[in-house]
């Protein structure tokens, strides 16, 4: 920089001691010298083109100089000179529009950086905006699961709810038994002990073969409890993935009792007939028994509710009947539950397996009963379930399981 301002100082010093030719040669180096130092620094950096734009202009100098240095005479011709006057002021106009040039494409950079700077804040705030929303969405998906598990919970102790209402009604009868005979066996005795007092060994021993029949009874009636109370306590453990072979008549007719017995617990004055039609010789297969015990449980709670709804509205002219069939057909087991219930409207029959989707009133259903027999029969066991339907005549459920 010293140098430069020093080269200069010494041109403006020396200019008037020097022939015109050498003041051209002279100025034409000291502004080269200027040019190459400012195209090299780094603090002039932003005039770079400004510098390289002075190259034609120094070019003509220099070559104006050596030829009135060394060619004097073919300068001063009047036809050759004003072609380098020309050449001259083609140079002044070169840097001047290069010049220009430079200050309109600072410009557009400048606008062109600040552009760059808005789009850069404005992804930043869409980032953040996009990272909340985010964030949102996943605490909402937190919660949406949450609470699909806590419904699909409440379905499941709902179907134990009724279940245990089927099971205490039926384990009622058993105990009644018991403690029936239980009470005759105690009077048996007290009259044994009078007959043996008489000595009549003959009338006591008669009494003594009546006690041991109500023994036989009271342990055939406990052991039925105690089968009943093992059910209970099978259905209310945590749900097994463990297939194992499975007699479906028996399964089936034990929830088909059990479910209408659990609707009678809540309603004294509902009947309703029970029809089956089990298939003689019917394979085990194997298949999760508490899953589709839930499944089969859940579609007899359908059908006594429909044929209860309808007995509502039709009066004592309407019968009740609920129907189950078990049957092999092909390369399937299939079990049909059918009822002269109220019937499924066609609008609404491919809506009754989505989750969360119900025709019974709000607090008496979740919509999740179909929807996870769906998922069991479908997604657990591959099977398949189909629905038939009239309005106000009947509706039909096939669960068809591969053998």
């Amino acid at each position: 920089m010293w140098a430069a301002l020093a080269c200069v100082i010494l041109y403006f010093t020396c200019v008037s001691t020097i022939d015109d030719a050498y003041q051209d040669l002279v100025g034409s180096c000291v502004l080269l010298g200027m040019s190459l130092y400012g195209n090299k620094d780094e603090d002039l950096k932003p005039f770079k083109v400004v510098f390289q734009a002075t190259y034609p202009l120094i070019g003509v100098g220099l070559l104006t100089s050596v030829i009135k240095i060394f060619f004097g005479f073919f300068y001063e011709t009047d036809n050759y000179s004003q072609y380098f006057v020309w050449a001259v002021i083609a140079a002044f106009i070169w840097v001047l529009g290069r010049w220009a040039t430079t200050k309109k494409q600072e410009e557009a950079l400048r606008i062109s950086i600040e552009r760059r700077a808005e789009l850069e804040s404005l992804v930043q705030e869409r980032t953040v905006e996009i990272q909340q929303q985010k964030s949102e969405l996943e605490e909402a998906l937190k919660e949406l699961k949450l609470t699909q598990t806590q419904l699909i919970q409440s379905e499941k102790m709902a179907s134990l709810g009724e279940l245990t209402a089927g099971i205490a009604h039926e384990i009622q009868n058993p105990l009644n038994f018991v403690n029936n005979f239980s009470d005759v066996s105690a009077e048996l005795i007290d009259e044994m002990e009078e007959e043996l007092s008489k000595g009549d060994v003959t009338e006591a021993l008669a009494i003594a073969a009546d006690i041991k029949q109500n023994l036989e009874k009271i342990r055939h009636h406990g052991q039925r409890a105690d089968g009943i109370v093992k059910g209970m306590l099978q259905h209310s453990r945590a749900s097994s993935t463990t297939k194992e072979p499975t007699d479906i008549n028996k399964l089936a007719d034990e929830y088909f009792r059990l479910a209408y017995h659990g609707l009678r617990a809540k309603d004294k004055s509902f009947n309703a007939e029970l029809i089956t039609h089990f298939a003689e010789n019917l394979p085990m297969i194997n298949v999760v028994p508490q899953d589709i015990g839930r499944v089969l449980l859940n579609l007899f709670n359908n059908a006594f509710y429909a044929v209860q709804k309808r007995k509502q509205a039709d009066g004592d002219e309407y019968k009740p009947t609920v129907e189950m069939t078990t049957a092999v057909k092909g390369k399937s087991l299939e079990v049909v539950v059918k009822d002269n219930g109220t019937g499924i409207p066609d609008d609404i029959k491919d809506k009754i397996l989505q989750p969360f989707f119900t025709t019974k009133p709000t607090g008496e259903g979740t919509g999740l009963g179909l929807s996870l027999s769906y998922d069991i029969v479908i997604k657990g066991h591959g099977g398949k379930i189909d629905v038939h339907s009239k309005e106000n005549a009947f509706t039909e459920f096939i669960i068809k399981l591969p053998l």
